[in-house]
């Protein structure tokens, strides 16, 4: 998988909030977007999901050297972030079965297996509207983690996260990230530690 960025921009009224910003992201490595509050980092993940699209110019996705139209581009990615709601009225055990049916577990695993690994399999058949934020913001990590997509993008993915949920974020990352394209957006260091590339968005304004 290859992301490129053609010198985009993207501004909300009069305000641009980066200009001329040129990158490829390519499989298997990871990067992360990097600014301060407000300095366009979910904005430009956005971009990068086909969410919305650029001010000015172009972003290309290709696949083995084929282009993938933006609007077929979501098959190709799962995405973890604060802003993306679940459905409040289902069981975590309901959630996971209606996510499964738009994408595919990872090769060998199952929804048994996902349980475990949330370490939330005790609360399989509570609603999710009763969960704390930091079990609502593992049930979204689990489920971008073990979707298969060659695309993997975390916004502020340790949002609600205590100290052992942070600790569970990096032992997931490292076993279910190794072929993986991975775009983090964030301003805080233990979420992108790992990350091989950084975007500083300060340099494009």
């Amino acid at each position: 998988m290859k992301i490129e960025l053609l010198n985009i921009s993207k501004r909300f009224q009069h305000e641009w909030i980066f200009k001329n910003l040129s990158y490829e992201f390519s499989s298997t490595k990871k990067y992360a977007i990097l600014g301060s509050n407000g300095s366009g980092k979910s904005t430009l993940l956005q971009i990068i999901a086909a969410n919305i699209s650029p001010s000015e110019g172009e972003i290309r996705f290709q696949l083995n050297g084929n282009i993938i139209p933006a609007d077929r581009f979501f098959t190709h990615i799962s995405i973890c972030a604060p802003y993306l709601e679940l459905i409040e009225e289902f069981t975590f055990q309901e959630i996971i079965d209606f996510h499964f049916q738009f994408k595919k577990y990872q090769p060998g695993t199952t929804s048994k297996q996902l349980l475990e690994l949330s370490t939330l399999e005790k609360y399989k058949n509570r609603v999710y509207k009763t969960f704390s934020s930091g079990m609502k913001q593992r049930v979204k990590l689990i489920l971008s983690l073990l979707s298969d997509t060659s695309v993997l993008l975390l916004d502020e993915p340790c949002t609600n996260l205590d100290a052992a949920g942070i600790t569970w974020y990096h032992e997931m990352i490292e076993i279910w990230t190794t072929n993986r394209l991975v775009i983090v957006s964030s301003n805080q260091p233990q979420e992108y530690e790992f990350s091989e590339y950084h975007i500083q968005l300060a340099d494009f304004k």
